[in-house]
């Protein structure tokens, strides 16, 4: 078994050999990505490639999320970026989006013709399902990152339940919620490794 790349010096871990395997790469995560693709990116990315480790995906996911557009997309251009520079991110936006719209475009064809069918309704309902635990899985899977965290995992914890409250029971506008305690776990953040 391979050693986890955390353990590895940075110039020793795994990094995609060309800008193809970042298109093929991105290609294969964006086409696995029914529902999302945050758990899949993060299996990709992290466990299978190993080209960041846990705590470099936390770091580049909350700087993708926090981005304008697609949260995904912007971690494509980071990862194509950092390997490759514009190329990479070039390569990493094309695989994320070429086959994936061609798909659509033909699902959309596919689906204007059958859209008035009650199973197909009921199929597409219960996709919701699948999506709300690909993302609960994939939160369970970045909660051991949390321990390292410099605030300490309680008060991560406490962050992602406030979060948690803010979006889905007090139904506040998502940047007044990225503001209001991305900056103030930010700041705590800088402050507890600060000089």
């Amino acid at each position: 078994m391979p050693a986890p790349s955390a353990d590895l010096p940075p110039d020793a871990r795994a990094r995609p050999q060309s800008v193809g395997e970042i298109f093929r790469t991105f290609t294969w995560i964006a086409m696995q990505g029914f529902g999302g693709v945050l758990a899949v990116i993060q299996r990709a990315i992290v466990e299978d490639k190993r080209w960041l480790t846990p705590d470099e995906f936390i770091e580049e996911w909350a700087v993708a999320q926090v981005l304008p557009g697609p949260n995904v997309i912007n971690l494509a251009l980071m990862l194509g970026d950092r390997y490759f520079g514009l190329r990479g991110a070039m390569a990493a936006l094309a695989g994320m989006l070429a086959l994936p719209t061609l798909l659509i475009v033909l699902l959309a064809l596919v689906y204007a013709q059958l859209a008035a069918h009650p199973q197909v309704a009921g199929a597409l309902r219960g996709m919701g399902a699948v999506a709300a635990g690909l993302i609960a899985a994939t939160g369970m899977k970045l909660v051991p990152t949390l321990r390292r965290h410099p605030l300490g995992l309680r008060v991560c914890l406490a962050f992602v339940a406030l979060v948690f409250c803010a979006i889905a029971l007090l139904r506040w506008p998502l940047v007044a919620v990225l503001v209001l305690f991305g900056g103030v776990s930010c700041v705590w953040t800088w402050r507890k490794i600060g000089p």
